[in-house]
């Protein structure tokens, strides 16, 4: 502390600032940096024992949150004697900050709105301003997404990473696929031909359903889902299990099968329902249309 002190002063007669000012500041500094040095040294141990990339990333946002919180206690003990000093400084200079700072005002308060309010966490699947992905990291001024393709391409990642604005919650609405409940419904969509044995097809589909493990056990998982988040939404349906729909399209015959899925395993289920159908095709079971 002595050399800190000395070192202020002799920088004092160079700069003629105050060495308060100047030790303040050089304290301020260094505890800033002891508080990346500490969060280095729990993340590579907590890192060490703990495999799993989950809470990893949890401890990670935790730490980073504590030490800044212990550091802007710090700060404020620190410069407590100059708060009386600065106030009238502030006030004027506060108007302009607010125009200048717009953009980053709202951006901080989004992602307080973010925080407390929970529109979307990390891992949910969400939709905004025409941007799809999953939510990979949430910070105070923006959140990122794992881009994903388009309902037609599969929905499959593309490794893109996108940064978004947390003002953007305020501006656009948001699609979270996986907030009230993991689970949405889908459709895929068939052709038979018209003379088909509709009753033996749709028996034929149901079947290759119910053999689909995943299919078959989110019904039950969503009615759980559904019974926790009564309290919050009025969600209700009276019916879980894939449904038919049946259509007639000029000379054929469209099939609408709906079902619940997971929004990241659904091309994986769709591939097993078409290579099914197919398969029931070339058998000569189900009579897919040809146009």
């Amino acid at each position: 502390m002595k050399y800190i002190k000395n070192f202020s002063e002799f920088l004092e007669k160079i700069f003629g600032i105050n060495s308060d000012y100047i030790l303040t500041s050089i304290l301020i500094i260094i505890f800033f940096i002891i508080s990346r040095i500490i969060i280095k040294i729990f993340i590579k141990v907590y890192n060490y024992f703990n495999q799993n990339e989950k809470l990893r990333y949890a401890f990670n946002k935790r730490i980073h949150i504590i030490m800044n919180v212990i550091l802007i206690i710090i700060i404020f003990f620190l410069i407590e004697k100059y708060l009386k000093n600065i106030v009238t400084i502030i006030s004027f200079i506060s108007a302009a900050m607010t125009i200048a700072l717009k953009e980053i005002i709202v951006n901080f308060f989004a992602g307080i709105y973010i925080k407390i309010k929970k529109p979307f966490q990390v891992e949910d699947r969400i939709e905004i301003a025409d941007i799809e992905g999953d939510v990979v990291n949430i910070n105070i001024m923006n959140f990122e997404l794992l881009e994903i393709n388009k309902k037609n391409s599969g929905e499959q990642s593309t490794g893109i990473i996108i940064n978004i604005p947390n003002s953007f919650v305020f501006s656009n609405p948001v699609k979270n696929y996986v907030k009230a409940f993991k689970y949405i419904w889908s459709e895929i969509q068939i052709k038979i031909d018209i003379d088909s044995d509709l009753k033996k097809t749709k028996g034929i589909i149901y079947r290759i359903l119910n053999k689909n493990d995943t299919i078959r056990n989110i019904p039950i998982k969503m009615r759980r889902q559904i019974m926790s988040a009564s309290t919050d939404y009025r969600i209700y349906y009276n019916k879980l299990e894939p449904i038919i729909y049946t259509k007639i399209v000029d000379n054929y015959v469209e099939l609408s099968i709906r079902f619940l899925m997971h929004p990241k395993k659904l091309r994986n289920v769709e591939d097993y329902i078409y290579s099914s159908l197919l398969l029931e095709h070339n058998k000569g079971e189900i009579v897919l249309y040809k146009s």
